[in-house]
């Protein structure tokens, strides 16, 4: 019989699973009803967290070369959905922005992304809505208490070793 510890580890990972092949699921039905690459939703949520990007950034972001980055771009300024100008600075490198049609279609899939979380919301009785509230506010806290390593760290990111405290590099 597995102990407490792997068996809440065995509930997570089933609902992580479950979780991203909805999210997933719905993200990539939007792309494709849109007419989108999975490349092309990903140059626009890396556009739309930087504000302003380069082709080679997009590239880089992306694993693609500079060439391969900017015909994808292209296609997404012929769908009005980022803007191509040049950089004052450096007349050779071009600078990339989501226009207002960018940021909506950003909004769009991300709500595509997460709105099946109302659905399951409300299949809950209030009481276990709260119950589910409760546990996901404490394993947030938990995960934002540890760093990259696994370690716990304080809110001012000291890692907490046994009872004694040092600053993480």
């Amino acid at each position: 019989m597995p102990n407490s510890t792997d068996a809440l580890i065995a509930a997570l990972q089933e609902w992580i699973g479950v979780s991203m092949r909805r999210s997933i699921r719905n993200f990539i039905l939007y792309a494709k009803q849109n007419n989108m690459s999975m490349s092309q939703v990903g140059a626009l949520f890396q556009i739309h967290r930087q504000h302003v990007c380069s082709v080679s950034g997009i590239g880089d972001g992306l694993g693609f070369t500079s060439a391969a980055a900017s015909q994808m771009l292209d296609r997404l300024v012929e769908q009005a959905l980022v803007e191509r100008t040049e950089d004052p600075n450096d007349r050779r490198a071009k600078k990339i922005v989501l226009t207002e049609k960018g940021r909506h279609v950003v909004q769009q899939s991300i709500h595509a992304h997460q709105n099946w979380f109302g659905e399951l919301a409300r299949s809950l009785p209030p009481v276990e809505q709260e119950e589910v509230r409760a546990a996901l506010n404490l394993l947030t806290e938990k995960a934002k208490q540890l760093d990259d390593s696994g370690r716990r760290v304080t809110r001012n990111g000291d890692a907490l070793i046994g009872e004694e405290r040092r600053d993480v590099v």
